[in-house]
C-alpha cells in the first residue's frame, strides 16, 4: 500500500481567467479539467488516496463524475489545503493545483525519489532572463521559479499550516516553520493556467468533444383563482394564476429541467426545493438565470431550446414572440434558436377541462470550445 496521498486543489473562482467558464471545468475531450488532471495522476498508481478540493457548489456536480474523495475548500488556498489534510492518513502528501494540467510521470518520479531526505520536495525552473529587484540586478543563478506538485511529510505540513501567516505554497510554510526544503528540476510543460493565453502553452490538452447533449423537461401547474399568471417569462393578461411555490411559470420550469437534463445536473426540485422559503413567490426568470450561469460556469454552451405549451386557456398567440425574446436573452443565444409553440388538447384531460397548463421543453448543449479562443 502506498504511503502517499494526492491533494488536488480545484476550489478557485477563476477570476483572472476571464472566459465565462471556470478553468477547472474546461473540457479535455469529454473530461472536465479537474478530472483529466486527477485521472492522469491516478494512472501512475502511486497514490493510496486522491483528494480533490473544490467549492461546495461544484462538489454537488462533481459527484456525478468521480469516486475520488471530494472536500469543500476554504476562502484561501491555504485553508483549502488544511481542509483536505484532515482526511490524509498517509505519511506523505503530494499537493498540486488543477491549473497545472500537464504533470509528467517523470517529474512525479523525480520528486518522490527525494521524499525521505527533506520535509518538503519542490520542482523548480531556472531563470534565464535578467532579474531586477528594486532597481538592483540579482544573480539569476540564485533565483528559482517554484512549481507544484510539492511533496511533504504530512505531519510536518500540518504543523506548518497552523501558523497565522498565509503562504503561497507548502514549502514556504514548512521553511518558515523550521523545516527543510529540497529541490528537483521542474518541467516547462507543468506551466500553470492563469490566463486564457496560457492554454496555448500546454501540449497535453486536447480540444473538447464535439458531442451534443439533449435534455427534455415536463411540468404542469393547476390554475388558481387568485394571483397573477406568469408564463414564458411574461405576465399574461388574465384574472387567474397558477398554484405554485414560486411564481408558477410552468414554461420556464420545464425549460430548466430540459437544460439540467442535458447537462446531467439533476432537476429543478434538487436545485430549488419547493419547501425552501427562499424560493417562495420567486420570479422564475431568476431561477432560469441561475441555471444558465451554472451551465456556462461548468463548461457548456446552449445550442437551442424548443418549448411546447399545452393550454386550452389562456390564448397565447400574441405572447409567443415576446416569450422567445425574453428566453433567448436569458439563455444568451439568438432568438432564432428559441422556439415557442402553443397548442390545445382538443378539450381532453385536465388541460382540456381548463384546470391547468402543461409544458414540454427540449434543449441541446455543447461543450465550450476553448480551443477557438485560447
Amino acid at each position: 500500500m502506498s504511503d502517499l496521498t494526492l491533494v488536488l486543489l480545484a476550489a478557485g473562482s477563476s477570476n483572472r481567467f476571464d472566459m465565462g467558464v471556470k478553468k477547472q471545468w474546461l473540457r479535455i475531450d469529454y473530461k472536465p479539467l479537474w478530472q483529466f488532471v486527477a485521472d492522469n495522476f491516478n494512472q501512475t498508481q502511486r497514490f493510496s488516496q486522491i483528494i480533490i478540493v473544490s467549492s461546495s457548489d461544484d462538489i454537488a456536480f462533481m459527484q456525478n463524475y468521480t469516486d475520488y474523495t471530494l472536500v469543500e475548500g476554504g476562502n484561501t488556498r491555504q485553508q483549502s489545503l488544511k481542509n483536505a489534510l484532515k482526511y490524509v492518513k498517509s505519511s506523505y502528501v503530494l499537493v498540486s493545483d488543477v491549473a497545472r494540467a500537464c504533470i509528467s510521470e517523470t517529474l512525479i518520479q523525480r520528486i518522490i525519489e527525494e521524499k525521505s531526505d527533506y520535509d518538503c520536495v519542490v520542482p523548480y525552473l531556472k531563470v534565464t532572463d535578467t532579474i531586477v529587484y528594486e532597481n538592483a540586478t540579482i544573480d539569476r543563478e540564485k533565483v528559482k521559479r517554484i512549481q507544484t506538485p510539492q511533496l511533504s511529510k504530512t505531519t510536518v505540513l500540518k504543523s506548518a499550516l497552523e501558523r497565522s501567516e498565509e503562504f503561497t505554497d507548502e514549502s514556504s510554510a514548512i521553511v518558515a516553520n523550521g523545516g527543510s526544503r529540497g529541490y528537483v528540476l521542474g518541467d516547462e510543460d507543468a506551466h500553470k493556467i492563469t490566463f486564457v493565453h496560457d492554454l496555448n502553452e500546454l501540449p497535453c490538452l486536447q480540444a473538447p468533444s464535439n458531442d451534443t447533449f439533449s435534455g427534455n423537461g415536463f411540468d404542469v401547474h393547476a390554475f388558481d383563482d387568485k394571483g397573477e399568471m406568469y408564463l414564458g417569462g411574461l405576465k399574461i393578461d388574465v384574472d387567474y394564476g397558477f398554484k405554485a411555490h414560486s411564481d408558477g411559470d410552468v414554461a420556464l420550469h420545464a425549460l430548466i429541467d430540459a437544460l439540467l437534463g442535458a447537462a446531467g445536473m439533476g432537476d429543478i426540485g434538487m436545485l430549488f426545493p419547493d419547501n425552501d422559503a427562499n424560493y417562495k413567490g420567486i420570479d422564475s426568470k431568476e431561477l432560469l438565470t441561475q441555471v444558465v450561469d451554472k451551465l456556462y460556469n461548468y463548461g457548456f454552451v446552449i445550442v437551442n431550446a424548443d418549448i411546447t405549451i399545452a393550454a386550452q386557456k389562456p390564448r397565447l398567440a400574441l405572447y409567443k414572440d415576446s416569450m422567445r425574446k425574453i428566453i433567448a436573452d436569458i439563455l444568451r443565444i439568438d432568438k432564432a434558436r428559441v422556439n415557442v409553440k402553443a397548442t390545445t388538447t382538443e378539450k381532453l384531460g385536465f388541460i382540456g377541462r381548463e384546470e391547468g397548463v402543461g409544458v414540454i421543453a427540449n434543449a441541446n448543449l455543447k461543450y465550450f470550445n476553448w480551443k477557438k479562443i485560447g
